[in-house]
């Protein structure tokens, strides 16, 4: 008995036709009928029987049936362990970048992991920095370049740079011909701030304004950078921004650095910290290098 026998027999009870399952396995319905008395010459009775309506099983055919489908899904979990032990599947590492942040890191954290990439398989996404957070508790992250959020005490932050503030305003803006602009200056001006889809950010926006003496109420709310850009733009607005924005500004958005003592916020390298994978192991113990090559990019 071959498994072919198998085969050919589960294919004619499913289908119920020997011209059905001949067509389905590809061969003619005289070679597959020898096939079928065969397999019965070599079982020692009849499985299969003609009739009006087609082929049916006889009572040894059905008890047969149930061990031959047993049989060849044994085999087929033989060969895939085989397999899966000739081949086995690549661990996946996932890292997230806050939006607009995997211009600069991205290179650099793969270069970082290079020599380890050929071994593993590497995700990328990118989100909003809570949305990262959430994806590191959950373990659908194993690293992400974003805000150090607050109430994740699962979570473990590497700080990576502090990122001046600047301010963000339309080209043709007044202040634009200011070398520098103070919080005062800001003062009566349609202030576009960020929404609490960047939380850590809006904070600091929050306490530098405040700690400033500067009154100054937002009218906007932007939910991300393309949409902030176009509310400064259309508005003639102005806005506070890390200075990484300053690599996404259209033609009609210019930036100028702030007087005095300049606020920051940090990016920092998350991670969850009962997370074993040794390539997050290996990229933690390299930061001070990425931090080198993303500083000169």
């Amino acid at each position: 008995m071959e498994l072919r026998h198998l085969r050919y027999f589960v294919a004619v009870a499913e289908a119920g036709s020997l011209t059905v399952a001949a067509r389905e396995l590809h061969t003619s319905q005289p070679s597959l009928s020898r096939q079928i008395r065969d397999l019965e010459d070599e079982v020692g009775t009849q499985l299969l029987t003609r009739s009006a309506r087609g082929i049916e099983l006889t009572p040894a055919g059905q008890a047969f049936l149930e061990h031959a489908r047993s049989a060849l899904s044994q085999v087929e979990s033989a060969a895939e362990a085989a397999r899966r032990v000739a081949h086995p599947a690549k661990p996946c590492f996932a890292m997230g970048f806050l939006t607009g942040h995997e211009l600069t890191w991205m290179p650099e954290a793969l270069r970082i992991l290079r020599n380890e990439l050929p071994n593993i398989d590497v995700m990328i996404s990118s989100q909003y920095s809570p949305l990262l957070a959430n994806g590191l508790l959950k373990g659908t992250l194993d690293a992400a370049f974003l805000r150090k959020e607050q109430g994740v005490p699962g979570l473990a932050f590497r700080l990576l740079v502090k990122e001046p503030l600047v301010v963000v305003l339309s080209a043709d803006h007044h202040l634009a011909a200011l070398k520098a602009i103070s919080p005062r200056d800001l003062a009566g001006e349609t202030f576009v701030t960020v929404s609490n889809t960047a939380p850590v950010l809006r904070l600091v926006i929050d306490d530098f304004l405040k700690r400033s003496g500067v009154s100054i109420v937002p009218a906007h709310e932007a939910d991300h950078l393309s949409m902030g850009m176009s509310l400064i733009a259309s508005t003639r607005g102005v806005g506070l921004l890390p200075a990484y924005a300053k690599n996404f500004l259209p033609a009609s958005v210019t930036s100028r650095p702030l007087k005095g003592e300049t606020p920051t916020v940090d990016l920092v390298l998350g991670y969850k910290k009962s997370n074993r994978s040794p390539v997050l192991k290996l990229l933690l113990s390299r930061l001070d290098e990425l931090v080198a090559r993303a500083s000169k990019s």
